[in-house]
């Protein structure tokens, strides 16, 4: 990858060994037509299949293709913070390699940021193919973490997004262990735009989201973004002693089941104060969010900035807006 990129795609891979052919012809047909030079990078998140031989086979035959294999599955969003931190182009795109995030929107995104947007995220406009339970558990964690957090999170929106340099480089710089990248896009700022459209049932294999992992998810989000957590603890102690007083003043003989309740109201408070006391002390430790194993057709990444770049004109940097032709 000598020939500096305007456009990098990013593309966490965990047993998608089946689907990655046909993304990877999909990709290429996608990046071809906008005449840029382009880059995609592939970070193996500890596949147990033949994922990284796939990708690896791919990279070798094309030197626009790299691949990341990291030491073992550290998750979703560490292999997309460890693709983030390898891109070199103008703008990065973030996605799937399910190919529920379809490659021919790329183009869409591509073209919102040449009118100047520093953020553009794809929104889910259906989804069909998906259970019902799938669909609501999904409906209700976007209204849930948009309603809580301290950021607007616009909703159904996943990570499938562009990023310019500018923007980039300023998700660099956040290096905390409990990565909620959508949340972390949002608070950055910036201008932000979406493109619509329909998210398609998967082709093979499983999601890698189980409710669990998107409740894990949903906790990281919460606890990154809101201090609502802390402010229910308060008001439920204050409302268990205003029971406690009204039912001594009504002379009611509720001892015990006050105690239960005044009971269950601590190890509620404590578990939610655990959690904030167990995130500062994962970033207190400051373990690498990843490991590298191999590496092919990649350099390597430079420290995160400290701070975003200064934006050298409106629009961004002068490196927000793509430049020159070819591929």
């Amino acid at each position: 990858m000598a020939t500096t990129p305007t456009l990098t795609v990013v593309l966490p891979v965990y047993n998608e060994e089946p689907l990655l052919p046909e993304l990877h012809r999909r990709l290429v047909a996608a990046l071809e037509p906008l005449a840029l030079p382009y880059e995609i990078l592939y970070v193996d998140d500890g596949s147990s299949d033949r994922s990284l031989d796939v990708v690896t086979a791919i990279a070798r035959g094309d030197p626009r293709v790299g691949v990341l294999a990291l030491s073992r599955n550290f998750g979703h969003q560490m292999a997309l913070t460890a693709g983030l931190d390898h891109a070199r182009g103008d703008g990065v795109v973030l996605m799937d390699s399910d190919l529920q995030d379809p490659p021919e929107l790329i183009p869409e995104l591509v073209a919102r940021w040449r009118e100047g947007l520093d953020v553009v995220y794809a929104q889910r406009r259906a989804r069909p193919g998906e259970s019902a339970f799938k669909r609501s558990t999904a409906y209700l964690f976007y209204r849930f973490m948009r309603t809580l957090a301290s950021v607007d999170i616009p909703a159904d929106t996943g990570d499938f997004r562009l990023l310019s340099r500018p923007a980039a480089d300023a998700l660099r710089s956040l290096r905390e262990r409990h990565r909620f990248l959508r949340g972390l896009v949002a608070w950055l700022g910036f201008r932000q735009g979406r493109v619509l459209y329909d998210r398609l049932p998967r082709r093979s294999g499983e999601s890698k989201y189980s409710i669990r992992q998107m409740a894990r998810l949903a906790l990281f989000g919460l606890f990154s973004f809101s201090n609502l957590p802390i402010a229910l603890v308060g008001l439920g102690g204050g409302l268990v002693c205003a029971a406690a007083v009204v039912a001594l003043a009504a002379g009611a003989d509720a001892g015990h089941a006050a105690l239960f309740f005044l009971g269950g109201a601590q190890l509620l408070a404590v578990w939610v104060l655990g959690q904030y006391v167990t995130t500062t002390a994962d970033e207190a430790r400051r373990r690498p969010l990843y490991l590298v194993r191999a590496a092919v057709n990649v350099e390597p990444a430079a420290p995160p900035a400290a701070a975003p770049r200064p934006p050298g004109r409106p629009g961004g940097s002068p490196a927000s807006a793509p430049r020159g032709t070819g591929s």
